[in-house]
């Protein structure tokens, strides 16, 4: 049996565990073949898994519900890591200070569908009028399924079509590297508790999903990040297979600053500030109990 499991970003660390445990072996180890495939945006990921094409996608949780209302035949297998993990990183001139989210103002930002959801958020609790106060719209360039959001957003950034982004580690790190870019934000780091609780990276299915399917691919995601807290390093032989060659030689380390992330589990309380956010955004009709949004095993 091939499993199909799609991803909304590849050339990235958000959804790497997902990437390896295809890449380095883990599903057949546990007798189930699987191909990796990218699948852009993620509100499109997710629409293909509830149709029926996908059987799993390693994605941003809360942005399940828009093809799962309410949650009704979506479920969390997993963790890829905890809490939301998108970085806002704004043009360099423009010398933002760390932490300052007012230096969005006036600015054109380019975020992509789901993770969008985050950050305007995040503005509006900063008192920040994400309608009003800023310009927040796609990525010129970063359209298509097979679109990799954050080197795009960096590229674009350096080419005066944006002034900052809200997008993935490898773009922020490209960015920052290449002196086009200041990190504003780091949310996972930066980021209040409840900032952090927005959302995070997950292994998801429908409730139809075979079981021992459903369990096998739970035991390789963990099996992958285990992996990869034992040798970072060994990201870096996936990257040089998927990856172009700059970012091939970042991926490793992007990945040992993620590592004290890498937890399989899925709390009650993960869950609770998730529904929370989803359903301050409008994403969700009510109170779901944690039963019916995480796999039951």
């Amino acid at each position: 049996m091939s499993l199909r499991l799609a991803i909304p970003d590849l050339i990235s660390p958000s959804y790497f565990p997902a990437i390896a445990a295809v890449e380095m072996g883990f599903f057949e180890k546990e007798g189930f073949a699987a191909t990796l495939e990218l699948l852009y945006p993620v509100t499109r990921t997710y629409e293909e898994l509830r149709e029926g094409r996908l059987d799993f996608v390693g994605g941003a949780a809360h942005a399940a519900l828009y093809a799962f209302k309410d949650w009704k035949g979506g479920k969390l297998l997993c963790a890829l890591a905890q809490h939301m993990y998108w970085f806002l990183v704004l043009r360099k001139d423009i010398n933002a200070r760390r932490g300052d989210l007012s230096a969005v103002k006036g600015l054109r930002i380019g975020a992509a569908p789901g993770p969008v959801d985050g950050l305007k958020r995040m503005l509006q609790r900063a008192g920040i009028d994400p309608a009003r106060d800023v310009s927040i719209g796609p990525v010129p360039g970063a359209a298509g399924e097979k679109a990799s959001f954050g080197l795009m957003a960096a590229q674009a950034l350096e080419a005066g079509k944006i002034d900052g982004f809200w997008a993935n580690g490898m773009g922020a790190e490209v960015a920052v590297r290449n002196r086009i870019g200041t990190l504003v934000l780091d949310a996972r780091r930066d980021g209040s508790s409840e900032v952090k609780g927005y959302t995070f990276p997950a292994l998801v299915t429908t409730e139809k999903q075979d079981p021992k399917a459903a369990a096998a691919a739970i035991r390789a995601v963990a099996a992958a990040q285990k992996a990869l807290k034992e040798d970072p390093d060994r990201a870096t032989a996936v990257g040089r297979k998927l990856f172009p060659p700059t970012e091939a030689g970042l991926i490793a380390e992007l990945i040992r600053r993620d590592l004290p992330f890498y937890d399989p589990a899925i709390s009650k309380q993960t869950v609770a500030s998730m529904n929370r956010f989803a359903q301050d955004i409008g994403l969700l009709s009510g109170q779901v109990p944690y039963e019916n949004v995480v796999w039951k095993p």
